[in-house]
């Protein structure tokens, strides 16, 4: 655990770290990172592996790919070859992945490329729920002219696709729909939605960043048109990211330069976080069944614990339609920082939404689309599991977390009116 000094005693303790230790059974020892991390869905700790892969290419293979020279020009090797592991992760030909800086670009890129390559169709069709990567780009299409239509969602969070069937009209350039979300994990039928497009002659792109590691993914069997990913979520590190272009695809790209990625994205490839990307996709592809098993295992014991013995507590989001990793809860009564600070004192780290939106006083657009009251949504705390999170973690977790509630509950917490 950190090394905290409270300036109140208004907290528990902290529990020794040798305790937590203790309590490990099996893998590594809690002591290596001084802290319970349960906000895998903003970013993940960078897995040793994809560390011990980068290395040589900040220390020794450093030149450009772009050279003529072969110092330079050999790099391109380990470019194609990582580009052929972020591939097989969602079953795609090597030709169809593009290298991005990050999920957010990736998800511009594709919308971007469907009004420019059809410049008579000036309508785009997503959600309300969407990462902001979305719903700010589409804020700001409405701006320049463009006709942007947001789909609603039910209170368990899941998406009617008869409304969005017939949210598609002729001038739709687009339809966007994020494979899971980032704050309920609740997910998407993206095959149907897929196969209304394709019926209707539109294309269709997901934001599928929330879902490698906890969801196969095969764009042979689901035959989305653009598909978006980014590397810190599952390991690797930031500022790195992907998109999926289907062949014969129209694409017109969003960042125009060099001619770098086969014309497709301009700009000098960053290529230790490429072969860093590649090595992460690579694992997680690998680990993918049992990981699985043992994360929704981890977040159920995660999510009944907190449910039995906090009172005024509610889980947000469709109980089974959702990723195995993420548990999203709304605390009666009391504001979501409130209750991350008495979490931070004692060294575990949540969230109370997206990473993108925090430190705003707004409650989650995610929440309140699923008809959640401001005050619930203003208390309501995402926990999100990952690779390295352990089982003694979540007991931890347990321990400290009703004393918090009952202590912020007795000083009268915030007063919200629901």
């Amino acid at each position: 655990m950190p090394e905290v000094t409270p300036d109140e005693n208004t907290f528990p303790s902290p529990l020794p770290l040798r305790t937590i230790a203790a309590r490990q059974k099996g893998g590594k020892s809690m002591s290596q990172s001084k802290f319970c991390y349960f906000d895998n869905n903003a970013t993940t700790r960078v897995a040793p592996e994809v560390v011990e892969a980068m290395l040589p290419f900040f220390t020794e293979h450093w030149g450009n790919p772009s050279s003529s020279y072969r110092f330079g020009h050999q790099l391109t090797k380990a470019i194609a070859a990582a580009r052929e592991k972020v591939a097989a992760l969602i079953n795609a030909d090597p030709n169809e992945i593009i290298f991005t800086s990050c999920g957010t670009e990736s998800n511009n890129a594709a919308i971007h490329s469907a009004l420019v390559t059809h410049p008579a169709k000036r309508h785009v069709v997503t959600t309300a729920v969407e990462h902001s990567a979305n719903l700010k780009f589409g804020a700001h299409l409405k701006k320049l002219g463009f006709d942007v239509t947001l789909l609603p969602v039910e209170s368990d969070g899941s998406l009617d696709i008869h409304l969005l069937e017939k949210a598609i009209r002729p001038d739709t350039a687009i339809v966007s729909v994020m494979w899971a979300n980032n704050e309920t994990g609740v997910i998407f039928p993206i095959e149907e939605i897929a196969a209304i497009c394709r019926s209707k002659g539109v294309p269709f792109h997901t934001d599928a960043v929330q879902v490698p590691g906890k969801l196969k993914l095969d764009v042979k069997d689901i035959e989305v048109d653009f598909l978006s990913l980014s590397a810190h979520k599952l390991h690797a590190p930031k500022g790195i990211g992907a998109l999926y272009i289907k062949h014969h695809t129209r694409y017109q790209p969003y960042i125009i330069g060099g001619g770098q990625e086969r014309g497709r994205r301009g700009g000098t490839e960053s290529v230790a976080d490429i072969v860093g990307f590649g090595r992460a996709a690579e694992l997680t592809l690998a680990h993918l069944k049992g990981e699985t098993t043992r994360l929704r295992q981890l977040r159920d014991k995660l999510e009944h614990g907190i449910l039995k013995t906090v009172p005024d507590t509610v889980r947000n989001g469709d109980r089974e339609a959702r990723l195995a990793n993420t548990s999203n809860i709304s605390f009666g009564g009391l504001e979501a920082g409130d209750i991350l600070k008495g979490l931070d004192h004692v060294g575990i780290c949540a969230s109370s939404g997206s990473a993108c939106t925090t430190g705003s006083l707004e409650p989650s657009h995610v929440l309140t689309a699923m008809g959640l009251s401001a005050a619930r949504a203003r208390g309501s705390i995402r926990f999100s599991l990952g690779r390295y999170s352990t089982e003694a973690e979540v007991e931890y977790l347990l321990e400290q977390l009703p004393p918090i509630i009952a202590e912020l509950l007795r000083r009268g917490g915030v007063i919200i009116k629901s």
